[in-house]
């Protein structure tokens, strides 16, 4: 048996892999976190972010996963009929025996010979979902692969989730290094049982283990992946010019960057969830959309997910010449977080389907 080190985790394909196009979607209503904090603490309780979107009553997981990867084709512009695999990661499919991801290939003309599959891995299954499209096109497999993290969180009326759980994601298509606005250097996993975090079958909101949640889930699977994956590269966070941590909150992703060595400048493009909540299988590669929309050629990026249960996904990501050509070609992030509707919590009660009328 040879002698193993972290480092021999480090991912790379045979074949260079980039992002070829990428999308998000987020939905137009807000709720506020003080009608949240009205509700059940007679707004005494504080807020641990502005607002949060909420999908509306037409919208779910496959329509949202349709308009973030449109996006991503309009800014690719491949055949469809290329796309090898269209893998959608989320917690709130729509249904318990019917694939998300065979939908989403049928509207964006994908159909019939492709893959499609939902994966699950609390709110890194969009990246995990990555990682094993990078894979796929890095064999030679296939020439294109979607992956989309995509989420219409939910809460317990009352519990700390109601006022971050949110709806929205990102879609990104991955190709050939030569075709793509940027590169993925390389990238790595990181995974233990963890129990901060689970929904049972059957069960309508989550649950999670409070103590669970910070140092033993959270801190040490980001820290454990992104320092893993610079020891193996090389880098340190200066050579970053970007970074994205997986953001249920803003003093999680703030602290773990701190620490990291990354300054507030450096993870500002990408925090979003003081302003749309943690939008779970979405949170981390939604950061990643709003950072490639401002983005310039040369720039690298830090990219660490996390999802109970508990993993960390890190990737290391420089951007090409080609991301200014094609930046403006689909909506924006920022525009889709500007475009917003304010409702109150009984509309709200409404749209989610919280009153249970026997």
């Amino acid at each position: 048996m040879s002698d193993y080190k972290p480092q021999d985790g480090l991912m790379k394909p045979d074949r260079p892999v980039g992002i070829v196009g990428y999308g998000a979607y987020v939905p137009r209503y807000r709720l506020p976190a003080s009608e949240v904090s009205k509700m059940w603490t007679n707004g005494t309780g504080g807020t641990p972010i502005i607002e949060k979107a909420v999908n509306g009553l037409d919208e779910d997981v496959i329509t949202m996963s349709i308009e973030a990867a449109r996006n991503a084709m309009q800014r690719a512009r491949i055949n469809p009929q290329e796309i090898r695999a269209v893998w959608v990661g989320s917690e709130s499919h729509p249904y318990a025996v019917k694939p998300s991801s065979t939908i989403v290939a049928e509207a964006i003309g994908a159909v019939p010979n492709t893959m499609a599959g939902d994966w699950e891995f609390a709110c890194k299954a969009g990246t995990e979902a990555m990682q094993a499209a990078i894979g796929f096109v890095g064999s030679g497999m296939a020439r294109y692969a979607f992956s989309i993290g995509m989420d219409t969180a939910q809460g317990r009326p009352g519990d700390a989730l109601e006022y971050t759980a949110a709806a929205g994601g990102a879609a990104v298509l991955l190709g050939p290094a030569a075709e793509s606005v940027a590169i993925i250097n390389g990238s790595y996993s990181f995974v233990t049982d963890t129990p901060d975090f689970w929904r049972r079958a059957h069960a309508e909101y989550p649950s999670h283990g409070d103590r669970f949640t910070g140092e033993p889930a959270y801190f040490k699977h980001v820290q454990g992946a992104a320092e893993m994956l610079m020891e193996s590269l090389g880098t340190t966070s200066g050579d970053y010019q970007w970074a994205v941590f997986h953001q249920p909150n803003a003093k999680f992703p703030e602290r773990a960057a701190a620490q990291l060595g990354f300054s507030k400048e450096q993870i500002k493009p990408g925090l979003l969830s003081p302003r749309i909540g943690n939008t779970y299988s979405g949170s981390t590669m939604i950061g990643l959309t709003a950072i490639l929309d401002i983005a310039r050629p040369g720039d690298r990026i830090l990219m660490v997910s996390y999802g109970s249960g508990a993993g960390s996904d890190a990737f290391d990501i420089v951007v090409t010449d080609k991301l200014p050509e094609v930046q403006m070609l689909a909506t924006t992030t920022e525009a889709y977080i500007s475009r917003r509707t304010e409702i109150n919590y009984a509309t709200y009660t409404r749209y989610r389907d919280k009153l249970k009328l026997s």
